[in-house]
Protein backbone atom coordinates (compact mmCIF):
# COMPACT_ATOMS: atom_id res chain seq x y z
CA UNK A 1 0.00 0.00 0.00
CA UNK A 2 1.04 3.44 -0.87
CA UNK A 3 1.70 5.98 2.17
CA UNK A 4 -0.28 8.75 2.89
CA UNK A 5 -1.48 10.93 0.03
CA UNK A 6 0.01 14.80 0.85
CA UNK A 7 -2.96 17.28 0.79
CA UNK A 8 -1.53 20.08 -1.54
CA UNK A 9 -3.53 23.66 -1.07
CA UNK A 10 -3.07 26.36 -3.24
CA UNK A 11 -1.81 29.73 -1.19
CA UNK A 12 -2.15 33.39 -2.16
CA UNK A 13 1.01 33.92 -4.52
CA UNK A 14 -0.54 37.84 -4.81
CA UNK A 15 -0.21 37.89 -1.16
CA UNK A 16 2.84 36.68 -0.69
CA UNK A 17 4.41 38.57 -3.17
CA UNK A 18 2.97 41.56 -1.59
CA UNK A 19 4.16 40.75 1.63
CA UNK A 20 7.92 40.09 0.32
CA UNK A 21 7.90 43.40 -1.10
CA UNK A 22 7.55 45.00 2.55
CA UNK A 23 10.40 42.72 3.57
CA UNK A 24 8.23 40.23 6.19
CA UNK A 25 10.17 37.68 7.36
CA UNK A 26 9.36 34.32 5.78
CA UNK A 27 8.14 33.29 9.33
CA UNK A 28 5.93 36.56 9.30
CA UNK A 29 4.38 35.51 5.50
CA UNK A 30 4.10 32.08 6.89
CA UNK A 31 2.13 33.38 9.98
CA UNK A 32 -0.20 35.08 7.62
CA UNK A 33 -0.77 32.72 4.83
CA UNK A 34 -1.11 29.61 7.00
CA UNK A 35 1.88 27.57 5.86
CA UNK A 36 5.16 27.00 7.17
CA UNK A 37 8.47 28.49 6.64
CA UNK A 38 9.67 25.10 4.95
CA UNK A 39 6.52 25.14 2.26
CA UNK A 40 7.71 29.22 1.65
CA UNK A 41 11.54 28.06 0.92
CA UNK A 42 10.99 25.31 -0.97
CA UNK A 43 7.85 26.05 -3.36
CA UNK A 44 7.90 29.97 -3.58
CA UNK A 45 11.31 31.28 -2.62
CA UNK A 46 11.57 32.82 -6.42
CA UNK A 47 8.56 34.70 -5.54
CA UNK A 48 9.33 36.10 -2.31
CA UNK A 49 13.44 36.86 -3.64
CA UNK A 50 11.20 38.46 -6.87
CA UNK A 51 9.03 40.44 -4.25
CA UNK A 52 12.22 41.82 -2.15
CA UNK A 53 13.72 43.27 -5.05
CA UNK A 54 11.06 45.36 -6.03
CA UNK A 55 10.68 46.26 -2.99
CA UNK A 56 14.04 47.47 -3.10
CA UNK A 57 13.49 49.34 -6.08
CA UNK A 58 10.58 50.97 -4.93
CA UNK A 59 12.71 52.22 -1.70
CA UNK A 60 15.50 53.70 -3.56
CA UNK A 61 13.15 55.39 -5.96
CA UNK A 62 11.30 56.98 -3.11
CA UNK A 63 14.78 57.96 -1.33
CA UNK A 64 15.95 59.28 -4.78
CA UNK A 65 12.28 61.77 -5.13
CA UNK A 66 13.03 62.93 -1.74
CA UNK A 67 16.61 63.69 -1.81
CA UNK A 68 16.43 65.29 -5.43
CA UNK A 69 12.84 66.35 -6.39
CA UNK A 70 12.47 67.86 -2.34
CA UNK A 71 15.95 68.74 -2.01
CA UNK A 72 16.54 66.77 1.51
CA UNK A 73 19.56 67.40 2.35
CA UNK A 74 20.67 64.38 4.77
CA UNK A 75 19.06 62.28 2.06
CA UNK A 76 21.11 63.59 -0.41
CA UNK A 77 24.26 63.19 1.86
CA UNK A 78 23.73 59.71 2.64
CA UNK A 79 22.86 59.01 -1.35
CA UNK A 80 26.35 60.16 -1.63
CA UNK A 81 27.91 57.94 0.96
CA UNK A 82 26.44 55.59 -0.59
CA UNK A 83 26.97 55.66 -3.86
CA UNK A 84 29.57 58.31 -4.57
CA UNK A 85 32.07 57.43 -1.75
CA UNK A 86 31.77 60.85 0.13
CA UNK A 87 32.97 60.61 3.14
CA UNK A 88 32.17 63.07 6.20
CA UNK A 89 36.36 63.06 6.57
CA UNK A 90 38.27 62.70 3.73
CA UNK A 91 41.59 62.12 3.96
CA UNK A 92 44.55 63.15 1.39
CA UNK A 93 46.12 60.27 0.03
CA UNK A 94 49.54 61.65 -0.79
CA UNK A 95 50.15 64.35 1.86
CA UNK A 96 50.09 61.32 4.69
CA UNK A 97 53.82 61.09 4.88
CA UNK A 98 55.14 63.16 7.84
CA UNK A 99 57.20 66.18 6.85
CA UNK A 100 61.25 65.97 7.44
CA UNK A 101 62.35 67.65 10.92
CA UNK A 102 65.77 69.17 11.23
CA UNK A 103 66.93 70.15 14.17
CA UNK A 104 69.44 73.21 13.83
Amino acid sequence: MAGPIKKHYKLDVDLIKKLSTIHCTYQEIAEIVGTSVTTLEKRYKSIIEKGRSEGKKSLRRKQMEVALDKGDVRMLIWLGRQYLDQKDSPTDQENTAPLPWEEN
